[in-house]
């Protein structure tokens, strides 16, 4: 066995005799010597000392005649720690201990003391010099009687000394010989690794994994290890071999790319050229890095903090511990806590944050002593404590009346030591309940006079293109609501108790019908099955938690008990019995059922955990005060919303924190939970089988059933209904419908965005950002952001816009809804309309086998149109009925955004982001009058809702509206018995409803006076490519999409058909079949999708898929020609697209080669909007993942892992279209933020903006200048610097291997940013159909 091996040997050995063992004893012994010992710092020595790992492959052999001196070695190192063992336990006094650097050398880690052909060698000095490290670890000597063992110890010392040195000069020789066997292999690992011993500080470590090659050699050269000088020795002779292989190698790679390039006709001197450019680039980005470093932030990753690997084990052993906490079982808490610790495969798992949980609850308590014994487990595991550990102690200290200063005052200088302030104390730790009191108790009594520091004054917002708006205020003028503060008042209470209910109960639309005797049948029994579902799932659930409870015999062993234990047994079966209610007749799948029960446990859960932590007393505080701001009958103020909340946090400072607190449940936890829940009601609900005809046997039967279904090639686990359950739910039609509260409008103004974790709902956990289950990089990624106050200042001005309801245009869409419904209108007819299913015997003979396949095919097709059917009468039955239940409401939308900075409202049902049926039945609260011109935009506007005068001026656009104004004022009038001139409109409920508003203006007494609540829209025009051509600089692009100046709107989509009508008609005239057989179907409406979504990324088979849609729509065209047209056309839209905008094509080019090559270099791609947003691309390679749950084992395919490389086919194609969708979402807050400040009432539907008729001009002018300045910015080029920096600071160590090639062509392409046009962007103020 190698010396260096025996080093390890001994290290394992002292590292277990010392520390593990100790943390089995330290819980329960306080009268332990070894664990004074420990207390005293010992342990704090070892784990808290930076050690730099060795890790050298050394091409060797080692001769059989020496494993006798290795065997040798390794019983002195042995003898070693047990005399130092012996010394400890003589021991009587705590020892002063010192904080000595402590250097090991690492062994290879396959196999215990076995030693591989290619193991690392050491020298005897490195050996020496690790046992003088170890003894000066204890300052003073040991006062004891010599006995038997001493003086065994002191002969087999000197035995051991002699050898040493025989061993010494062997291996000296060893070293000396090897430069010349090194072989091929060796060479190229060693001129990886380029490692040396060193001994580098705590702060070195922490930033280990993102040092450069060069930092970790700078870090080396502290180290005093007389080791690295044979190491360097070894290195300095194998240089000139390395060195003059090296060149022969980039030599050799050079002549074959030369010998490459001059095949392919490149100019040798392109290639001199290329390097040079290279070379250039590289010296301005190591001038840049500079400055970058200078002017940002460092990130200071948190204490404890490991890889992406142990994230989401870490979630669930934290959301375990909180579970048993809340549940009040604090004795299975810390007895898991414990078992995790022990082990050190489990311990790994653990985070500082996970030890704190522990030490909350033992602070409630005040019980010190075992706040003393998580610092040791702590220091065990190697980790030190940060703020939320101490905060603890502090608290658990002002709550002990006996705790003496001394202790306080040393807790408080060892925080000092750590880098903590007590400032820090205060501004960073979420408080519940009394423990901000608790804290500022204990430290006022080392320092009596002690205040918090506060900081009063937020910081500005760090992008330019805002600064004016938060700096100078003087002109703005922020809209109030049309309420008094005691109204507002009283709406918080209202909502308040929906929240705190967590679902809400309303009346369906369906009940308007006219009762059948059967209907009441039905309702009655379905009323006494669930009273009988409830006792049966009330006992199942009871029993279930009790074999649960008994068999979690090992502790370290996550069960689901705790989960079952957050809330009462009733609310678990009423969470199971609204699932059974709202199944869909052909069922859903276990997977997204089981999300569903766990998410809304959570939301219980967490509404719950607020309460406890008393913060909904304070909540109710400071929202009373808030009021102040958006009332009527209140001062006008000049802050924002989001100011004005963290100014009364600030004011009202004592007590719980509001923000945070809610230890969020991985995705894992959450579908199991669910499942088992689901296993419950699956084998408990039961029906009896003559329930409906009493002719059938009498037998208990289940009402859901676990089955498998095919969703393309895999196989799903599904739950669905009995048909006799479907068939009672069905023709009960039940008046009452229960949703999740968050489902519902908010009936009081919403809480203002503040932080990511703070905002929207009273009480309902919301997330700032939308993103796939289980994903975390997102959230990351805003917390380290400096500064998104203009973002969060865009979505509380969006959430702040009153709804209320147009109610005669509800009623009338309600009448047709119960009647029978109409697919022309978008009002989906019931269930009695949809097809027959054909049933028929397969056995039966005399059908051919033909005849049964054409069958079996007429009912898959069947039951798909009644599955369609139902999900399309559920989907209008829920925003129907949430809106006849809101009718008399004013009410309010939260809003928070996706990945890509979209915007969108909270609930997901009811909203203006919906079909033409709902946006038709939303008008603004807050009235305007219309202003001279406000009539005009009505007409203008309803023109533009018909689709009819796309290519018109708005002058003839106005013309047209007179013409027609018999049908307009019919249409108000006679909606469903008149002309229906309305219902061949493009959005004909929202022309409809603007029919109705002009028809009231222009008999009104005075049309300028008319007060209108009508939204009046501006939609960009193809905003995607208007983007694209403002970033290209591109003339003829910016002309076809309206960002110059033209009389006319100047309409791409109609542009793009014309051309593919030119290219049809060639072909036709060539004979090409399918160009012949679509002559005259060529029109606006085929090619518009597949238009606006080509600079969204649609690829061609998407841009087929959507073609061939439309073509379907024309009953004229011959079906059997739609697949080869759809084709053909696809093909003749691109080729049109990329002659019309050669800019952008450009750009998009780059934008995906960028995404490429960033994504094989193994990360992902990540951006900043131009106003802070971080944004990355959640695509990763799929990994599989199996939850075994008693029902069945639930595959998910994880893509989001960022453990997997990623996905570099999903990260190329989808940079571009989200690199877009941020810009677009960019310039909606702008226009946001300055339509606030000018006092509009503003909202968006992502590209189109609504406001009132009067403000309409206003709006125009703002969208305009703010796409301005958002494009005035060099977006491009910042986008490069930034993906420069990203990407491209850490130049590979070889410089000429595959890596560092790739990170050349990057290099390359991120610095040649596309180049510009000739365009004036301030032609865009002028271009009337900019936005129209």
């Amino acid at each position: 066995m190698s010396l260096l091996r025996v080093c390890a040997f001994a290290k394992c050995l002292s590292r277990r005799s010392l520390i593990e063992k100790c943390a089995v004893r330290v819980s329960f012994a306080d009268c332990c010597q070894l664990c004074v010992f420990v207390r005293g710092g010992a342990v704090r020595r070892i784990s808290g000392t930076s050690l730099q790992l060795q890790k050298i492959n050394v091409s060797s052999r080692i001769p059989k005649a020496e494993e006798a001196k290795k065997r040798a070695l390794e019983q002195f190192q042995l003898l070693d720690v047990l005399e130092a063992r012996i010394q400890q336990l003589q021991s009587d006094v705590v020892l002063d201990v010192q904080h000595a650097k402590v250097q090991f050398v690492k062994a290879p880690s396959h196999g215990r003391g076995v030693s591989s052909g290619r193991s690392p060698r050491s020298t005897p000095q490195e050996k020496t010099d690790i046992r003088k490290s170890e003894h000066t670890v204890v300052k003073g000597t040991f006062k004891s009687q010599p006995s038997r063992w001493i003086e065994k110890l002191t002969q087999e010392k000197k035995n051991k000394l002699k050898k040493q040195q025989h061993l010494k000069q062997k291996m000296q020789t060893g070293v000396k010989e090897k430069p010349t066997i090194i072989s091929k292999g060796t060479t190229s690992s060693l001129m990886s690794t380029g490692t040396t011993h060193k001994t580098i500080s705590t702060k070195v470590k922490k930033s280990r994994g993102h040092l450069k090659l060069s930092d970790e050699i700078h870090a080396a050269v502290s180290s005093t290890a007389t080791a690295a000088a044979a190491t360097a020795t070894a290195g300095a002779a194998t240089m000139p071999h390395k060195v003059s292989k090296k060149k022969r190698t980039d030599s050799k790679n050079q002549s074959l790319e030369k010998d490459g390039k001059a095949q392919t006709g490149v100019n040798p001197q392109g290639i001199s050229e290329e390097l040079a450019e290279v070379e250039e680039l590289e010296k301005r980005l190591n001038q840049q890095v500079s400055h970058w470093t200078s002017s940002s932030k460092p990130e200071h990753s948190q204490e404890g903090s490991v890889g992406s690997a142990c994230q989401d084990i870490q979630l669930s052993i934290g959301s375990y511990l909180e579970a048993c906490i809340f549940a009040g079982d604090v004795e299975r808490a810390h007895r898991f806590l414990l078992s995790q610790h022990r082990v050190m495969s489990r311990r790994k798992h653990l985070n500082t944050g996970v030890y704190n949980i522990m030490m909350r609850v033992w602070a409630k308590k005040g019980t010190l002593n075992q706040i003393g014994r998580i610092f040791i487990l702590l220091e065990e595991a190697g980790l030190k404590p940060n703020l939320g550990s101490y905060f603890a102690a502090l608290e658990c200290m002002g709550r002990n009346p006996n705790c003496s200063p001394k202790v306080i005052s040393r807790c408080l200088s060892q925080m000092e030591e750590d880098g903590l302030s007590v400032d820090d104390l205060f501004s960073q730790c979420v408080f519940r309940q009394d423990e901000r009191d608790m804290l500022l108790k204990a430290i006022r009594i080392i320092k009596p006079d002690y205040q918090p520091s506060l900081n009063m004054h937020a910081s500005q917002c760090s992008s330019s293109l805002v600064q004016d708006f938060y700096t100078q205020r003087a002109d703005h003028t922020y809209p109030k609501l049309d309420f008094t503060q005691e109204d507002l008042q009283e709406r918080f209470k209202h909502q308040l108790s929906v929240e705190q209910a967590c679902t809400i109960t309303i009346g369906s639309v369906e009940a308007a019908k006219p009762v059948t005797e059967n209907m009441v049948k039905m309702r009655e029994l379905l009323a006494e099955q669930r009273i009988e579902w409830q006792k049966i799932l009330l006992q199942a659930l009871r029993e279930s938690k009790m074999i649960l409870e008994k068999s979690n015999i090992r502790d370290y062993r996550l069960n689901l008990y705790p989960y079952l234990c957050l809330l009462e047994d009733k609310a678990y079966v009423d969470i199971m019995i609204q699932s059974v209610v709202n199944l869909p007749p052909s069922g859903e799948s276990l997977k997204i059922l089981a999300r569903d029960l766990g998410n809304r446990v959570y939301t219980k859960y967490a509404v719950r955990q607020k309460h406890q932590n008393q913060m909904v007393e304070k909540l109710g505080s400071i929202y009373n005060a808030y009021t102040d701001l958006l009332a009527k009958d209140t001062k006008v103020y000049d802050i924002l919303p989001r100011e004005q909340w963290c100014k009364l946090e600030m004011e009202q400072i004592s007590g719980p924190t509001l923000q945070g607190g809610e230890t969020s449940w991985p995705y894992i936890v959450t579908l199991e939970l669910g499942t088992y829940l689901v296993d419950i009601m699956v084998k408990n609900l039961k029906i009896n089988s003559d329930i409906l005809n009493p002719a059938f046997d009498r037998k208990l039967i289940p009402i859901l059933y676990h089955m498998y279904t095919f969703r393309s090639i895999r196989q799903v686990g599904f739950i669905k209904p009995h048909p006799i359950l479907t068939q009672m739910q069905q023709e009960a039609m039940e008046t009452k419908l229960t949703f999740d509260s968050y489902v519902m409008p908010m009936l009081c103004p919403p809480v203002p965005w503040t932080s990511v974790k703070f905002g929207a709902y009273l009480l309902t956990p919301t997330k700032l950002m939308r993103t796939v289950d289980g994903a975390t990089q997102h959230e990351e990624l805003l917390e380290k952001s400096q500064n998104l106050h203009a973002v969060l200042d865009s979505l509380n001005q969006l959430g702040n816009c009153a709804w209320k309801i147009n109610k005669h245009l509800l009623d009338i869409i309600i009448s047709i809804f119960n009647d029978r419904g109409s697919d022309k209108l978008d009002i989906p007819p019931p269930l009695s309309e949809a097809p027959k299913i054909p049933h028929f015997n397969p056995q039966d003979p005399t059908y051919t086998a033909s005849e049964k396949a054409h069958m079996k095919r007429q009912v898959i097709s069947a039951k798909k149109k009644c599955s369609e059917m139902h999900s399309l009468r559920m989907d209008a039955l829920y925003k129907l009925s949430i809106a006849n239940h809101m009718r008399d409401e004013t009410f309010w939308f939260p809003h928070n955004m996706d990945f890509r900075g979209r915007t969108y409202p909270c609930p997901p049902y009811f909203n203006h982001l919906g079909s033409d049926v709902t946006r038709a039945i939303l008008v603004f609260a807050e009235g305007k009058p219309l202003g001279p011109k406000g009539l005009d935009w009505l007409k203008i506007h309803l023109v533009n809702l018909t689709g009819l005068k796309k290519r018109s001026s708005l002058q003839g656009r106005l013309e047209y509206a007179n013409t027609i104004m018999e049908d307009i004022l019919d249409s108000a009038d006679n909606p469903l018995n008149g002309k229906k001139w309305w219902m061949n409109a493009d959005e004909p409920w929202q022309a409809l409803a603007c029919s109705m508003e002009i028809a009231n203006a222009v008999r009104s007494p005075d049309p300028v006076k008319f007060i209108s609540h009508f939204p009046v829209h501006q939609d960009g025009s193809c905003n995607g490519l208007q983007h694209y051509a403002a970033l290209g600089r591109d003339v003829i692009g910016a002309t076809s999409v309206n960002l110059m100046p033209c009389d006319v709107p100047q309409d791409v989509y109609s542009g793009v058909a014309q051309q593919v009508e030119e290219l049809r008609t060639r072909d036709a005239e060539s004979g090409l079949k399918i160009a012949q057989v679509l002559e005259g179907f060529i029109s606006r409406k085929v090619v518009k999708q597949t238009v606006m979504t080509v600079v969204y990324g649609v690829t061609r088979y998407g841009g087929r898929l959507q073609i061939e849609k439309r073509l379907k729509e024309i009953d004229e065209f011959p079906k059997e020609y739609v697949w080869d047209a759809s084709q053909y056309l696809v093909r003749q839209v691109f080729s049109a697209l990329k002659e019309m905008f050669t800019g952008t094509r450009e750009i998009q080019d780059w934008l995906t080669e960028s995404a490429r090559l960033i994504s094989k270099s193994g990360h992902t791609v990540e951006w900043v909007t131009p106003l802070g947003l971080p944004i990355i691309q959640p695509y990763h390679r799929t990994r599989n993942q199996v939850l075994k749950s008693t029902m069945q084992q639930i595959n998910l395919k994880i893509s989001h892992d960022t453990k997997e490389r990623p996905d570099t086919v999903k990260q190329k194609n989808a940079f571009p279209p989200n690199f877009i969708h941020s810009l677009d979402s960019t310039h909606m807050m702008l226009t946001a933020l300055h339509c606030y400040s000018a006092g509009l009432t503003f909202v968006s539907v992502h590209d189109c903006f609504w406001t009132h008729a009067l403000t309409v001009d206003t709006m125009n002018k703002v969208c305009r200048e703010q796409f301005v300045a958002l494009h005035g910015q060099p977006i491009l080029q910042e986008l490069s610097n930034f993906l420069l920096q990203k990407y491209c600071t850490r130049v590979p160590t070889e410089a000429k291997s595959k890596k560092y090639q790739e990170y050349r062509r990057l290099l390359l392409l991120l610095a040649k940013v596309p180049q510009t046009g000739d365009f004036d962007l301030q032609r865009v103020k002028e271009s009337t159909y900019f936005f129209s």
